[in-house]
Parts: structure tokens; sequence; C-alpha cells
């Protein structure tokens, strides 16, 4: 009988052993490839990786660089909420103190904690030294230090519209950061980990990534900063609702600073409720230029050879076409025989309407688009508009005429600036480019001639004649010859999202200049939205002279004649 026990007992274990053998062999041998590869997917797992987004520099005339957006180090919080509830522990106690420390809602943390089968809730990014600190104190357990590389911009709201922001996609939005995403934007790989028995790494390997190229932007830190302190002062005394200045050097294109109001801070641009607050008001917005338009009739009306600057007509105080009155501003009628220099320096629209009728509506057409006010100017940053100007192209007599002085034509500022630096260069019209490195193309900066190397000198010779003895004075500085034009527009009820026809009494005033007059080394372009002046003459002109007399003495530029202080 104990006998019989015992070699059942065998047999069990023969049988048993021979079921284990059976079952590796078909494991092992007859399953290889299967259980190979499962065990592989098991121990290797596969994470996308990116590199490294390239930088965006600003520069000063020494060369000297500044970082307007790189790739920063932040350190997180995050919590596992598998292993809070696993462990027993106490979600809400924990919820609260987070909810202290962080100061952040404490039910939003509780819901986070809830997700029990989650391994990884962010809690927050961009802990502060002192919120770190506090975490390492508490100790909180399945609360975790992490780290995080996001982009980050040094400089805060200084050039923000040049620079847009990297959205929580990874996709550059708005200026340069959108324009040229492609370029500064690293290419995509996969890293592969491998993880040993008990789940610890083992070893990693990389994909090949590379990082984006960094941009050089042709802005002058210094001359940047100035321009955006101009517009601060500006609300503060003017009380401008908006406005843009845009500095650049009219033989090249090269824009040396392009500055907003209001402006925001690329680093937390999803506090910004108004998303209209990310448009670039320079490239991105259509207004009416007003009088400052006046140098464009001027320069087809002379470079078609039907007027002179003393060319004369009479004014008639008003003009009447089909109906519709134009009056010059305020009303004022100029007795006597007044030249085309004149117009310019007095502002008079009967005189531009002249100027304009001198040639033929198809002939003023022609210059608009040789001026390039029917298409974007292609400076390189995101989301450029123009205007077909539509109703212009009607061909509607009334409409010629108040174009002619720039009310019913719709352009950006940075059109407006390519089209009077082709009054200063000699008749080139250029392509004003913001990327230094790598430079722009050398046919574009080349430009094309538009207009006669004598027009240009003509027209040059009467807009320093309108800050000599016209309503631009207070644009003179002593000792240099400036050429400029004020502007003083109503703004279309259209315009102000009104459904309604004709004018509002708000008004954009700006004023265009350059210096010095007859060998420029750069020209500016103010705009300022509704600010509390009746024209330009006090409150545009103003601010150029000061950023005029800046870029000067910043540029050592000698004078053109001697003076005394």
């Amino acid at each position: 009988m104990k006998r019989g026990r015992i070699n059942l007992i065998l047999i069990l274990i023969i049988l048993f052993g021979a079921a284990i053998i059976g079952r590796l062999f078909f494991i092992q041998i007859l399953n290889y490839e299967y259980w190979k590869a499962l065990a592989q997917g098991q121990q290797k797992f596969f994470a996308q990786i990116k590199g490294e987004r390239g930088e965006i520099f600003l520069q000063n005339k020494e060369g000297n660089l500044y970082t307007l957006a790189s790739n920063k180090n932040w350190e997180l919080a995050y919590i596992s909420p598998e292993e809070i509830t696993t462990k027993g522990q106490d979600s809400i106690e924990i919820a609260k103190a987070l909810s202290q420390t962080l100061n952040l809602d404490e039910d939003l943390i509780l819901e986070k904690i809830k997700k029990a089968d989650s391994l990884y809730e962010l809690i927050k990014s961009k802990l502060t030294q002192e919120e770190i600190e506090l975490l390492k104190k508490l100790n909180l357990p399945g609360v975790y230090l992490g780290s995080e590389t996001l982009r980050y911009y040094p400089q805060e709201t200084l050039a923000s519209h040049l620079v847009g922001f990297l959205g929580g996609d990874n996709v550059g939005q708005y200026g340069v950061e959108g324009y040229y995403n492609d370029i500064l934007k690293g290419s995509e790989g996969f890293q592969e980990g491998e993880k040993g028995a008990q789940g610890y790494l083992v070893k990693t390997t990389s994909g090949v990534v590379k990082g984006g190229a960094d941009l050089i932007l042709t802005f002058d830190y210094n001359i940047q900063f100035m321009t955006e302190k101009l517009l601060r002062e500006a609300k503060e005394n003017l009380d401008i609702e908006r406005g843009q200045i845009i500095v650049g050097d009219p033989n090249s294109g090269k824009i040396l600073a392009l500055a907003n109001f209001p402006n925001f801070n690329p680093n937390q641009y999803w506090k910004e409720s108004n998303l209209e607050i990310f448009q670039n008001g320079a490239s991105q917005k259509l207004f009416e230029p007003g009088s400052v338009f006046k140098p464009i009739t001027m320069a087809a009306a002379l470079n078609e050879e039907k007027i002179t600057p003393q060319t004369t007509y009479i004014d008639p105080g008003i003009i009447e076409i089909g109906g519709w009155p134009i009056y010059n501003y305020d009303q004022r009628v100029y007795s006597g025989k007044i030249t085309m220099t004149e117009v310019l320096e007095k502002s008079i629209n009967t005189g531009a309407v002249f100027a304009e009728r001198q040639i033929a509506h198809q002939t003023f057409l022609d210059y608009i688009e040789k001026f390039g006010f029917f298409e974007p100017t292609g400076i390189g940053l995101q989301g450029e508009v123009s205007s077909t100007n539509s109703n212009l192209k009607k061909g509607y007599e009334v409409n010629f005429a108040t174009a002619s002085f720039g009310q019913g034509i719709e352009m950006t500022p940075i059109q407006l600036f390519r089209a009077i630096c082709a009054i200063a260069n000699g008749g080139k019209l250029i392509k004003p480019y913001v990327l230094e490195n790598p430079g722009p193309n050398l046919d574009e900066i080349k430009g094309k001639q538009i207009i006669s190397q004598k027009t240009a000198t003509q027209l040059t010779a009467m807009l320093v004649s309108v800050v000599e003895n016209g309503f631009a004075k207070r644009a003179k500085i002593p000792g240099y010859y400036i050429a400029g034009k004020t502007g003083t527009a109503q703004i279309a009820f259209s315009a102000l999202g009104i459904d309604k026809s004709g004018y509002s009494e708000k008004t954009i005033q700006t004023f265009a200049g350059f210096a010095p007059a007859f060998n420029p080394r750069f020209l500016i372009l103010i705009k300022l939205d509704n600010p509390k002046t009746k024209t330009a003459e006090y409150s545009a002109t103003p601010i150029f002279r000061e950023l005029a007399k800046y870029i000067i003495d910043y540029y050592q530029i000698p004078p053109d004649y001697d003076y005394e202080e």
C-alpha cells in the first residue's frame, strides 16, 4: 500500500515534469519568434523627440546680440493619481496642501487626483524657486517635480509683435515665430528605450534629430526700445488708441524698428482676452492715410511731366463732383496762384485734385500699382494683408479726386513706408525685410525703378520745403535737411464697425519723413490712431523730430550745413 502511494507520486511528478517540458518546448522552440517579439515589446518603448527650436536675436549698431526668443528649462509639479489612490493616501489633504503651496484651485487638483488609472497629471508649470523648495519640504506622497523645455522671451513686451509666440501646439504664431516656423523648428525623430526585468531603464538610443536654425533680425535694439518708449508716451500725452512706428533704411529696405501700441508679453500670451492685440498693425491692418499720400500723387504727375514744382493753379476752395463737395482742411481757401510745392507745404486738397487731373485716371491707377499699393510687401511677418482698393478701380470721378489726397484709398503702414522709400532712394521700389541672417535676395534690395531720379529729386526738394516752410516745421532739426509730410485722415464709420456711410470725427494722424534728405540714412513712418490733437502737425510730427534726433546722434550723422546752437 505504501509502495503504491510512492509510485503514484512519482508518476504524478513525471507527468507534471513532462507537461512543463512540453510547455517550454512549445514556447521556446515552436513559438520562439512570437514570444521573443512579445518580450521585446514589453521591454522596449519609443518616444517622439524634437530637435531644439532655433533662437531669435536682435542686434545693435556694434553687432552685439540681444536674445528675443530662447529655450529655457522650467521645473514643473505633477502627480501620480494611481499611486495616491492605490496606497490609500488622503486625497483631500494632498489637494489642500498643493492648493496652498502653488496658489491653485483645490477642486481642480482633486479632479485630477480622481483619475485613478492615470500615472501622470500636470499640476503646474514654470514653478518659482520658492514653490520648488516648499514642495521639497512637504514631500507629499505621489507628488513629484519634473522639468520641461519651453519657449522663453527675455525681453518680454519689447518687439512682441515682431517675434510673435510659440503656441501650445509648438507651432509659431504671428510675427517671425509664425512666418519662419519651418526654419526655426528642429527635425523630429524617435528615442528608443529598453527596460530590464524589474522595469528599470537599461539603455536608450536616439534617432538623428537636428535643431532649428537661429535667426538674427535686422532690428536695432536701441532704436526699437526708443520707438516703443515714444508710443507709450504718446498714450500718456495724447491718449492714442493705437499706434505704429516703422524705421528703416530707404535704400535697402532693411527695417531697423517696428513698434506697436498696445503690445503684449509673449511669455503670457494666453492671458490676453482680446486676440486683436496679437495683430501687427503695421502689416495686418489697413487704413486711409490722408495727406501723407499727396507726394505719391505729385510723383505721378511729375514723372509724366504734366506738372513741375512751380506749376500754379487757383484754389477754388471747394470742388463739387457729382453732388459731392470736396473741401480743403478746415474749409480754408487760399488766394492767388498756388504752386505745387505750396500745395504740399499747406497740404491743400484741391491742389492734389488738380495734380491728379493733369494725368489720365488710368495712369494714376498705374502709378498706385507701381508704388505697390495693390500687393503685400513680402516683409517676412506672418499674416500680411493688402487691399485691392476695389472702389477706386470702379473708375468714379469722385473716387479719384479723394484718393489724390489719401481718402478712399486703403493701405497698410508698411506699404506706405515702402512707397515713401521710393521717393527717398531715387525712385526704386525696394522690398522691406526683417531677417539679417540669412540675408535677403540681392535683386530685391536693388529694387525696381518706378519713377525717374529727376522726379525723386524734385519731390524730395518739395518735401524739404514742407519742413522748412510748411505745416511740418515741428520736424525741423537745425543743421539737417529733413524731407517729410503730414497726414490727418478721418476714419470711415465702416472701419469702426459701424454700419453707416461717411466718416467719423475720429482721425488717424501720420508723419513720414527721411534724413538727411538728399542722402538719406533712415526713413521714419509714424501713425497714431485718434490722438487728442486736431492734426498730425501737433502729434506725429514732434514725435518724428525726437526720434530722428535720437537716430542722428546714435549714428553720429554729420550735419548738412553749419548752424549755431
